[in-house]
């Protein structure tokens, strides 16, 4: 016998490579690379999973700086809204056009040593508009069951945890938990107008890689929860944002040893009871009581036993007249 548990949480997770989403909808639609059949500890799940390759952090990053070289005219220096005002850098075409996911974007004269400069203007409306490019919603033509570039997915359910990048951006906006869509939009605002020379002073542990990067995460994590996989003001509020669970930490690794758990055969060595739950209870209850009663009995019946052995002892020393 195998039983689906009714209450379970789903899982967020934004890599440098990729995004997975998982859950359980509240209708189970089986397509072929989106429905997975898990098995756990005797319980049965109907999981809806989804990975997007080139869609982590990281890559989705690069693609936005590749596509803003892409449309500059100038193609030694070239202006990302989403790094902060007064910032500078210099990147190799091999950053940009070193992976597979930006492959399809190499200019025709690709040099993978060429330098090219990279200048923030901190603008949080620019660097939202640019972000919003790098999903095909379009594609989906307004369907409620679709996240984007036209990959089915059921309306989200319940509570989810969100971690790795998800955990570490809104950590850098100093936020953490559960908060609210207007308390996110707010602090990604405040965040993505501040100059490069503030942020040492905002970060509890500064990194040039990552601080000159958190705007343009708060805003992908926007347009991914949001426009992608339909979160909105009302259910916001479900995710938490954490980065362990219980001090273990999330990651993909434990949902691929939870995976391999299915071929644990753990239903065989369950034990079924033949009976209602509160029955049983009842009659494990009422068998307690029996047995109490008994040992009363033969505790009174063994004192009762003694104290006539040693009454008839005391008539043997003094017998009467």
């Amino acid at each position: 016998m195998i039983f689906q548990l009714v209450e379970t949480i789903g899982a967020l997770d934004l890599g440098g490579a990729s995004t997975q989403i998982s859950f359980i909808p509240e209708e189970t639609i089986y397509t072929f690379n989106s429905t997975l059949q898990v098995q756990l500890f005797g319980y049965q799940y109907s999981v809806y999973t989804y990975s997007f390759q080139c869609y982590g952090r990281d890559e989705a990053e690069k693609k936005l700086l590749a596509s803003i070289l892409q449309d500059s005219d100038n193609k030694s220096w070239i202006k990302n809204p989403c790094y902060p005002q007064s910032y500078r850098t210099v990147l190799t075409m091999k950053h940009l056009y070193g992976s597979l996911c930006t492959a399809f974007l190499k200019p025709v004269n690709y040099s993978p040593s060429q330098y090219v400069g990279v200048i923030g203007t901190g603008d949080p409306v620019f660097c939202r508009e640019a972000v919003s490019t790098l999903f095909d919603f379009k594609s989906c033509r307004d369907r409620e069951d679709c996240s984007f570039n036209g990959i089915y997915q059921p309306k989200v359910k319940g509570n989810f945890v969100a971690f790795s990048g998800f955990y570490y951006t809104v950590n850098a906006l100093n936020l953490t938990g559960q908060f609210s869509l207007a308390e996110f939009n707010s602090s990604m605002w405040t965040f993505c107008s501040q100059d490069w020379n503030q942020l040492p002073f905002m970060l509890s542990k500064f990194e040039e890689t990552y601080a000159r990067s958190y705007c343009f995460s708060a805003n992908y994590i926007y347009h991914l929860l949001v426009h992608g996989y339909k979160f909105n003001a009302d259910n916001w509020p479900q995710i938490h944002f954490q980065k362990e669970v219980d001090n273990s930490s999330i990651a993909w690794s434990l949902g691929y040893m939870l995976s391999l758990t299915n071929m644990i055969p753990a239903e065989s060595n369950r034990i079924w009871l033949p009976m209602n739950p509160s029955l049983f209870a009842g009659l494990l209850l009422f068998f307690t009581a029996v047995a109490l009663l008994c040992l009363i009995f033969l505790v009174y019946s063994y004192v009762q036993s003694r104290m006539q052995k040693n009454t008839c002892q005391v008539e043997h020393v003094f017998p009467f007249e």
